[in-house]
């Protein structure tokens, strides 16, 4: 009997997932197996990649053939030059940084909410204490301009008077 090494296809319409099987080269795509050795899922990044090294092994020394799609797979896990012997066993497989735990990320959020909250609160109660401190400048700037105002009057007399004398010392010049 002709055994394949080759894709399941499963999954929706523009989300193929793939199970790699193994099974008898006359049986269809999607058709019975007889051993299921992996998974593909291609959308997720970076592609989903879980192949059985062992099985994967065991039916490539019994003769099972893998279809160019598993091939390129069995390259990436390392299974194919482990199989024949080459270098590069490890294999290029690219795996998925793990994801942090929600229920964790959601306490650390209402930590840092609570916390905010907090300094937030604490602010508005010392603007409050500062707010009478801020009406003693008010006065002392009022008191300012009051002075300025009497002031003026008195700067505006020797500007007049130093006009006056220019224009004395101007005559006298000519």
């Amino acid at each position: 009997m002709a055994v394949k090494i080759k894709l399941k296809r499963l999954g929706k319409i523009r989300n193929p997932q793939y199970r790699i099987v193994v099974a008898d080269a006359r049986t269809k795509r999607d058709g019975r197996a007889i051993e299921e050795i992996g998974l593909y899922q291609p959308k997720q990044e970076p592609s989903l990649i879980e192949i059985d090294s062992e099985r994967a092994q065991y039916w490539l020394g019994v003769g099972a053939q893998p279809t160019e799609p598993v091939l390129a797979l069995l390259k990436i896990t390392g299974d194919w030059q482990k199989f024949k012997g080459e270098p590069g066993a490890e294999g290029t497989l690219k795996k998925a940084e793990p994801k942090p735990d929600k229920k964790a990320v959601f306490q650390a959020a209402v930590k840092e909410a609570f916390n905010e909250d907090e300094a937030a609160a604490t602010a508005t109660k010392t603007k409050k204490k500062a707010e009478p401190k801020k009406a003693e400048p008010k006065k002392a700037k009022s008191e300012a301009k009051a002075e300025a105002k009497t002031e003026t009057p008195a700067k505006a007399e020797d500007a007049a008077e130093a006009k006056a004398a220019e224009t004395t010392e101007a005559k006298s010049e000519d």
